[in-house]
């Protein structure tokens, strides 16, 4: 039985929809890494999504852990067209689509990305394989929309219920194996 210990990479300063393409975290905060590192469970293997900022995010608070290889299934969503455009623009070229997007998640998908379904599945594949592992403990180090399927998995409602859900850039999500997330936020 593995608790999953669900970190959200380090900030962006995006400001437009960011998913699979490749941009960095600011991690100039090390005071901040390292209070992060530090309430981790030392003895957990770390594992992150295999774009640039949850990579850099877990080798800068892997501390010595066991670096397991990254896993593609923990990106973000696939926002398809939308990836690297601003909100405003989304909304004034697709505005039906957009709303229905974030009010009706389920199979409803950007223009050429994914839906929730699909992000959702992709993630409890990896978190399949994670539990497989038989660690006590894992630290996975990933991405807001990724860490939200697991959270409405884990609280067992719908997921226009989670998207209300706040998960903070170097916050925690705690997430054991037989009861619902706890979401530890602004640790650092």
């Amino acid at each position: 039985m593995t608790t999953l210990w669900w970190v959200r990479h380090g900030p962006t300063h995006e400001r437009a929809f960011c998913g699979w393409r490749d941009v960095p975290a600011d991690l100039t905060d090390h005071a901040a890494l390292e209070r992060l590192s530090a309430f981790l469970p030392r003895e957990a293997p770390i594992i992150s999504s295999d774009l640039v900022r949850a990579r850099a995010t877990a080798d800068a608070i892997a501390g010595g852990r066991t670096r397991l290889p990254d896993d593609r299934d923990l990106r973000e969503f696939d926002f398809g067209e939308w990836d690297g455009v601003d909100f405003s623009v989304i909304d004034e070229k697709w505005p039906e689509l957009s709303r229905a997007y974030w009010d009706q998640p389920g199979d409803i998908r950007a223009p050429g990305g994914e839906s929730w379904n699909d992000a959702e599945a992709r993630v409890a594949r990896a978190t399949k394989r994670l539990a497989d592992i038989g660690a006590r403990d894992i630290i996975v180090v990933a991405h807001y929309g990724a860490i939200l399927t697991q959270v409405r998995r884990a609280a067992n409602v719908p997921a226009q219920e989670i998207l209300k859900h706040r998960i903070e850039n170097l916050s925690v999500t705690c997430i054991p194996p037989d009861g619902p997330a706890r979401l530890i936020s602004h640790i650092v």
